[in-house]
């Protein structure tokens, strides 16, 4: 019976999508309290962890890395700019490029942020070989065209 199928496939309970949604929200809302400290959001937090991996990059690759539109990243990086972690600048051999490089400040705050991972484990109850599995779906996902 094709409404039985079609009214089925409407549930919420039977979306993919919507419980990796709901369970990036709760994950995102779980750093919250940890970056408070720290005075940086989620997405900062990611900037610098990419950064702090590779410092240099340019705009466009730390744009790839965090599968985020320059409409999005833009904004972060001039406020990351003003809050004196990082310095924007546009490349010698072609000024289209722009290049991310940390200031002080900005290395620094890698100590800061050293136990992070270590309490973000505690909130989700994965067992290793779990989290690796899910990280593998979730890329497998992210990675289809």
């Amino acid at each position: 019976n094709m409404s039985y199928v079609s009214n089925e496939a409407l549930k919420l309970d039977s979306q993919l999508c919507f419980p990796l949604y709901a369970a990036s929200r709760k994950i995102i809302g779980a750093y919250t309290p940890l970056l408070k400290p720290l005075g940086i959001t989620y997405t900062q937090y990611i900037v610098f962890m990419v950064l702090w991996e590779q410092d240099g990059i340019t705009v466009g690759d730390l744009g790839s890395r965090l599968r985020l539109d320059s409409g999005t990243l833009t904004p972060v990086l001039k406020k990351m700019e003003a809050m004196g972690y990082l310095i924007r600048e546009r490349s010698q051999k072609d000024e289209r490029i722009v290049n991310i490089h940390l200031t002080d400040k900005g290395r620094d705050k890698k100590e800061e942020a050293r136990n992070i991972p270590l309490k973000m484990g505690a909130c989700i109850s994965f067992e290793s070989k779990e989290a690796e599995e899910f990280k593998r779906m979730l890329y497998k996902i992210l990675n289809q065209d």
